[in-house]
């Protein structure tokens, strides 16, 4: 049975003043919280139906027993999913390292199914970091964990300033822009950074005049823009190929 407070507290999350600003996260579903369990983040308390606890070897010390009604209760979701999760952020206070490996770096990416999209893509190629500017898409804003499918747990997520990162490295800098470089044609460094740009506006100005290597996919139909997830996947293929 959940207590009054903790439920007022987990609907909280619905309103981005709340996800925002505390020090924990909901992550919602089986396959997410198996891999939750799986990882070394901290759970803080977790409220499952009989359901899933019966599936488990052996029930969590963090779990609650909550009846489906209950559940449908505390979901962001359509429909409740046998279990939900607090979890705790992590604070990411390491310098990043990006030598010997391929960093993403967000331009404003402003749509959070789009930033989860490109989180889950970046963890199917193997990248473990991605760089995003101030105003790109939190994170943790439950619509972008969702959209993951559990690779929040995997890629870590750091807001910085990307002209100084840019500014301060000495690798190649990949741009998707309309007017570049075939990606077909192009073969991309195992060590450097591609910056990836705003769905509408693509990649700001102080930015774009940094790119050391304009790369561009060709198109082929009458669409005018490609979707900034979809174009990432694709240069991450090339990149992985």
């Amino acid at each position: 049975m959940i207590k009054k407070n903790e439920l007022k507290y987990i609907q909280s999350f619905a309103h981005k003043k709340h996800w925002a600003e505390e020090s924990d996260f909901i992550l919602e579903g089986p396959k997410m919280m198996e891999e939750l369990m799986a990882s070394e983040w901290v759970i803080r308390q977790a409220y499952a139906t009989k359901e899933w606890i019966q599936a488990q070897p052996f029930k969590p010390h963090y779990v609650t027993e909550v009846a489906d009604f209950e559940l449908d209760k505390l979901t962001q979701l359509q429909k409740a999913n046998q279990v939900i999760a607090l979890v705790e952020k992590k604070q990411v206070n390491a310098p990043l390292k990006l030598k010997g490996k391929l960093t993403l770096l967000l331009d404003g990416i402003q749509d959070p199914g789009n930033l989860g999209t490109i989180i889950r893509t970046a963890d199917w190629f193997g990248l473990e970091q991605i760089v995003v500017s101030a105003d790109t898409a939190s994170c943790f804003n439950p619509k972008v964990i969702q959209s993951t499918m559990g690779s929040i747990l995997r890629v870590e997520v750091i807001v910085a300033d990307l002209e100084a990162l840019i500014q301060s490295s000495k690798m190649p800098i990949y741009g998707a822009v309309l007017e570049g470089k075939s990606i077909q044609t192009t073969e991309l460094a195992k060590e450097g950074i591609v910056v990836i740009g705003n769905e509408s506006k693509g990649i700001r100005s102080p930015l774009l005049s940094m790119i050391t290597h304009p790369i561009t996919i060709p198109k082929y139909g009458a669409a005018e823009s490609l979707n900034a997830a979809v174009a990432t996947g694709i240069i991450l293929a090339k990149w992985q190929h």
